[in-house]
């Protein structure tokens, strides 16, 4: 019997069938780990390994689908990864190459909150149109919660310092692990059907996802919807949210935030009391005097209408027109005298006498002015004559002579010599004086 032929095959080869073979039969897995030697270099890639109890399983997340994580991974963190086992055939090596990483556990819960919210989104439970606005003064609330929680005590320390008249009934729930959802519902449905309340407060102190898991029911979100009487949803923190806070028909973000915002602050209500009160004494004050003005000007109109003052005003009026008639006629009587003397003094200033008094006046003036009228031209000419002299003078060049100067002149041409350089030694020259002239020759100059 001849032996079979022997296939041989280089490490490459072998790698890269093992490669084809772990990529044909696992394109996509799901495992869950414990991240082990993690590392990001600056490439952005991201190196770990995945492990339990037992094995582990070397992971790559290279640096695009690793700038979409929503976390920071870090040793020791559990997480579930998907992708698919290749085989790195320099190192002959398997490994997983990811293309999607999340926090397990909570990581979970939460792609099961985002659902759920989704759900009931689409149901139209988180509408704003259908939550109903909350009573400005409630007569009694209800706060379902645990009755041993720190949120309790945080709820009815604000209630009390706020607004102490409120009555408040802490209606006991268990507020996380099995069971809390449905007890959390019954007390929600029993509540409403008593109708005791005017709005219910669902409260519960912070926690993880997992703690407040029971006010994600969607059963527990339906029954809120449908609740008659408002319901306000604190539950944990100011960043924790839960389906009961979107269904809600109002969100607080902690405890003592609800009930700040479910009751008015006794001080303030009595500032405005206290404000109100004095715009009503104002009120009154002004109603009151405006009566008592009313008042007095109908005592004034009742006194007015009596009949002994109306006498009276009309033997006023009657004494008056009486004094106006006599005024009249003494002026009536009187006219004509004043007319005649007006008259007479017309007929005085018009008599002959009188006129031809005045026409002497007027000619005697005329004469005067006739006197004056010829010698007054001549003086102002006089005066104007006098005044050009003495200008005149003031401008002539003999008058500069006269205080001891000489002219020189040039005996060829005549000009005037105002410089040393302007004539030149021999030359001839004529000095005129303020009296005479004199004939001179140039020995030097200075």
């Amino acid at each position: 019997m001849l032996p079979r032929e022997r296939q041989v095959l280089r490490p490459s080869q072998l790698n890269a069938l093992a490669r084809d073979l772990l990529e044909g039969s696992f394109a996509q897995v799901w495992v869950e780990g414990e991240i082990s030697g993690f590392a990001r270099p600056a490439s952005g890639h991201c190196y770990f390994t995945l492990k339990d109890e037992r094995a582990q399983v070397r992971c790559a997340l290279f640096r695009q689908n690793a700038q979409r994580l929503r976390f920071l991974p870090r040793d020791g963190m559990l997480v579930q990864a998907r992708g698919r086992l290749t085989l790195y055939e320099a190192r002959g090596d398997y490994q997983l190459v990811l293309e999607h990483l999340e926090e397990a556990g909570e990581g979970a819960l939460r792609r099961a909150f985002e659902q759920l919210k989704a759900k009931l989104e689409a149901e139209g439970l988180f509408d704003p149109a259908r939550k109903r606005p909350l009573p400005a003064f409630p007569r009694r609330l209800g706060v379902i919660t645990s009755p041993t929680g720190a949120a309790v005590r945080d709820i009815l320390s604000v209630l009390g310092r706020r607004f102490p008249l409120l009555p408040v009934e802490v209606l006991p729930v268990p507020v996380q692990g099995d069971g809390a959802a449905a007890r959390i519902r019954a007390m929600l449905d029993a509540a409403g059907r008593a109708g005791r309340h005017d709005v219910l407060l669902l409260a519960r102190g912070g926690g993880s996802l997992e703690d407040l898991w029971s006010f994600n029911d969607v059963d527990l979100a339906r029954a809120i919807a449908a609740s008659p009487v408002p319901v306000v949803s604190a539950v944990g923190h100011e960043t924790d949210f839960s389906l009961a806070d979107f269904v809600a028909d109002l969100r607080a973000p902690t405890p003592s935030a609800a009930a700040e915002l479910l009751v008015p602050d006794c001080r303030e209500l009595q500032q405005r009391l206290q404000q109100q009160q004095r715009r009503l004494a104002g009120a009154l004050s002004r109603m009151a005097a405006t009566r008592a003005q009313r008042t007095d000007q109908a005592w004034l109109r009742l006194q007015a209408a009596r009949p002994q003052l109306r006498l009276e005003r009309g033997q006023r009026r009657l004494q008056q027109l009486r004094e106006r008639l006599e005024r009249r006629q003494r002026q009536l009587l009187a006219a004509p005298g004043d007319r005649l003397q007006r008259l007479q003094r017309r007929l005085d200033l018009a008599h002959p006498r009188a006129r031809l008094a005045a026409h002497r006046h007027r000619l005697a003036l005329l004469g005067q002015r006739l006197q004056v009228a010829p010698q007054r031209p001549q003086q102002q000419r006089c005066a104007r004559l006098a005044e050009l002299l003495r200008t005149l003078e003031s401008l002539s060049p003999l008058a500069t002579l006269a205080r001891g100067y000489a002219l020189v002149q040039r005996a060829d041409d005549g000009r005037i010599v105002r410089e040393a350089d302007d004539v030149a030694v021999g030359d001839a020259v004529h000095a005129r004086l303020a009296e005479g002239r004199l004939r001179l020759r140039v020995e030097g100059s200075d």
